[in-house]
Order: C-alpha cells, then sequence, then structure tokens
C-alpha cells in the first residue's frame, strides 16, 4: 500500500473514525464493571478485508494499536479496529495533528473540538474530583 497522505487521512476519519472518552458516572445508581474512570481515544473501524489500510494508518501516525474485533450478529462482518488511547500519544500527536489538519465533516470536527477540550481538563487532573468528573461528563454528552 502507498504511503498515506494527510488529506486521505483526514477523509478516513470524517468517514469511519471516532473521537471518544469514556466518563464514568458518579451520579449513576448502578455500579459499571469497568476499572477504569476516564478512558479517552481515538479509533477507527473497517472491514476485515480492509485491514490493512489500518496498519497503514498505525505506520502513518508511529503509534497505537490494531487488533481483531468479532462480530457474531447476523448480517455483520468481522471488523479490525485501529486504536490509540495512549495519553501521550493522543496529546502529542493526533491532537497536534488535526489541529493542524481540519476534519471536513461538522458534526466530526465538533466531537473533535469536545475531545480537545476534555484532553486539556484530564491533562489537568479534573478526573480526580467528583465535580470534575461531573463536568467531563457533562462535556461528553455534547458528542455525537
Amino acid at each position: 500500500m502507498k504511503k498515506l497522505t494527510p488529506e486521505y487521512v483526514v477523509g478516513l476519519v470524517d468517514g469511519e473514525g471516532s473521537f471518544t472518552v469514556y466518563v464514568r458516572d458518579v451520579d449513576a445508581k448502578s455500579v459499571v464493571a469497568r476499572r477504569v474512570v476516564v478512558e479517552p481515544k481515538f479509533y477507527l473501524k473497517l472491514i476485515e478485508r480492509d485491514h490493512g489500510i489500518l496498519f497503514a494508518l498505525q505506520r502513518f501516525f508511529g503509534c497505537g494499536s490494531v487488533y481483531f474485533q468479532k462480530d457474531t450478529r447476523p448480517n455483520h462482518q468481522h471488523c479490525y479496529r485501529f486504536e490509540v488511547y495512549r495519553w501521550s500519544d493522543l496529546n502529542n500527536i493526533i491532537i497536534p495533528f488535526f489541529k493542524k489538519n481540519s476534519l471536513r465533516v461538522p458534526s466530526k470536527r465538533h466531537d473533535f473540538e469536545i475531545f480537545v477540550q476534555m484532553m486539556k481538563l484530564l491533562n489537568k487532573d479534573t478526573h480526580r474530583t467528583d465535580a470534575g468528573l461531573r463536568k467531563l461528563f457533562k462535556l461528553k454528552q455534547q458528542m455525537h
């Protein structure tokens, strides 16, 4: 596969990418079985036969993981997922790339802007207080 260009990566992420942050709801009555309180991620998921693009994306950014994601639902195909979850990679590679190379789809750009706000708060350890978690949770609700 050819070397990816920034324009190709932006188009791919506009169509198939996601910026998200899992935030535990401190006000939820039930206890969630996840051990993390917050978990920021940038990821793309493609069907199994297109997984080579994800490995090219991993080389392009120089970070992240590619793994197989089995789907047993009827009428769904197995997928591969490229995921960046290391905070240093998100802060130093992913965010600067998309600040320099703007996403074109308004809803995707909106999610990215909220993701950047949330990462700034996480970098200040905002997630270590209930009030901070509530603020992060409220921001997360504004994402697609």
